[in-house]
């Protein structure tokens, strides 16, 4: 996917993530990203990863467990409308998920694999849709959005993350 997507084909909120990532081939900055992401947060001990920037902020942990659920989510969304999905796909709370998940239990580690997973197995999607299937519109959230958009807005909503990862959690 060469083309980014034009602002009619998603809601005006995704703005933000879709203006954060470069043109080029999606796939390999996807693939670029998962990289860029755990080689920078492989490291860390158990307590950086469990630092909060402030009380009622999340976690590193919570950070990258939110990404892994983000990405599962926009995926199934993406699987639905490029497979003809007509219904409205549901939104979620995204705090409520972070609530129910008790990311800062698991080992950042196996947060880290888990993402690996989960992107490679967007990144496999994406390489079985037909050229004509990246137009096709659905409805999620209440909003319509095409499948090269939630495309979009999986890269630019990790990158959007790991930029306040490293200002707000890995900067001091």
């Amino acid at each position: 996917m060469e083309n980014m997507p034009e602002a009619y084909e998603y809601a005006d909120y995704y703005k933000t993530y879709v203006k954060l990532v470069p043109e080029g081939d999606i796939v390999q900055i996807l693939d670029d990203q998962m990289k860029v992401t755990m080689d920078k947060l492989k490291s860390l001990t158990k307590e950086e990863s469990e630092y909060r920037y402030a009380t009622d902020k999340w976690s590193i942990k919570e950070v990258m467990g939110h990404i892994i659920d983000t990405e599962r989510i926009m995926s199934y969304r993406l699987l639905s409308i490029a497979r003809g999905e007509k219904i409205s796909l549901p939104g979620y709370d995204e705090n409520k998920y972070v609530e129910e998940a008790n990311f800062d239990n698991q080992s950042l580690k196996d947060l880290l694999d888990h993402f690996a997973a989960v992107r490679q197995s967007t990144i496999y999607l994406i390489n079985s849709l037909s050229r004509e299937t990246l137009t096709r519109k659905g409805i999620a959230n209440g909003h319509e959005v095409t499948v090269r958009a939630l495309i979009t807005i999986i890269a630019g909503h990790e990158l959007h993350h790991r930029k306040i990862i490293i200002e707000r959690y890995l900067s001091n």
